[in-house]
């Protein structure tokens, strides 16, 4: 399977973010097409990481039929022949399409990033330990670094194309999209990640925190939608060797993040664009953590 920096499909292209290009299929649907684009402190690399566009379309597609039942979704198929009956003008780009693309229902995305913590780990540390707050709203003393939050803390955030999401209070969060909308989101965010959480642990996997995304479709419904529980947007630590009041080995892209850290490497890197080149040995080993990571979630390995 090769790399994919950028998608080049004969459909109405409608969006393209750090790592998805989406397209317009009619009036009622996208189709999301995950490349394997890498970003690392908030910045776009240059180089592909192998089949992670792959990891990230079909962990989320493993939890979107894991989770039915619990919340409504928005995916209709991330298999690429699907696909392609449902979409003919795609017949001749079946090597594009797959492992890393998912029609889906069309939405009226919510600006809000859903974030729930399980335990209390990285920016949500760095500002409780600064001001003892989370999103500027007051913690309990005493907590420990990557211990467990009970109940878990719902801290939404604002949506950024580019640049840093905003964290935000809930208050803030009900005077953008309304006091009905956040208390359904809240809810089904809870939902979702007790779901997750309970399912992962069978597989020896912590999921300490995560986001999810939420649109409202052409009936009326909300439904959660994007990428759902994958290393990209979560934070994955193996359960076997966890332990509080300490950082912990997590299965996402942290071999990237340890090689362009600017605190420890500023002569490699500053911090803004461009970014340095990444050696073989970095773009191998977040590779093979993205697979890891897709193994110990399912339970299986990728097959495409």
């Amino acid at each position: 399977m090769t790399t994919m920096l950028a998608s080049d499909l004969p459909l109405p292209r409608i969006g393209r973010g750090k790592v998805r290009d989406i397209y317009s299929v009619g009036d009622d649907r996208v189709l999301l097409l995950t490349t394997d684009r890498i970003s690392a402190f908030d910045i776009v690399m240059a180089e592909t990481i192998p089949m992670k566009g792959a990891v990230l379309t079909q962990i989320s597609a493993w939890w979107f039929k894991q989770l039915e039942g619990v919340v409504p979704h928005h995916m209709i198929s991330a298999d690429a022949d699907t696909i392609i009956r449902e979409v003919p003008a795609l017949k001749d780009h079946r090597a594009s399409l797959l492992g890393r693309a998912m029609l889906s229902k069309r939405t009226k995305v919510f600006p809000i990033e859903c974030v729930i913590r399980g335990y209390l780990s990285g920016s949500a540390w760095r500002e409780y330990v600064g001001q003892g707050t989370l999103a500027g709203e007051k913690l309990a003393p005493g907590l420990l670094e990557s211990g467990k939050l009970t109940p878990a803390i719902f801290s939404p955030a604002t949506k950024a194309e580019s640049g840093h999401d905003e964290n935000i209070t809930v208050k803030r969060m009900r005077e953008i999209v309304g006091s009905d909308v956040t208390e359904a989101l809240e809810s089904m965010t809870r939902a979702v990640y007790t779901r997750g959480e309970k399912i992962s642990r069978v597989h020896g996997i912590i999921i300490a925190d995560t986001k999810f995304e939420f649109g409202r479709d052409a009936d009326g419904r909300i439904i959660l939608i994007d990428e759902v529980m994958t290393p990209d947007s979560s934070r994955f630590w193996a359960a076997d060797v966890y332990k509080a009041g300490q950082p912990q080995p997590s299965f996402d892209k942290q071999p990237l993040r340890d090689y362009l850290d600017v605190e420890r490497h500023a002569r490699r890197w500053n911090g803004e664009a461009p970014p340095p080149p990444l050696p073989a040995s970095v773009v191998d080993a977040t590779s093979r953590r993205y697979l890891e990571a897709y193994r110990r979630v399912t339970g299986h390995d990728l097959k495409l």
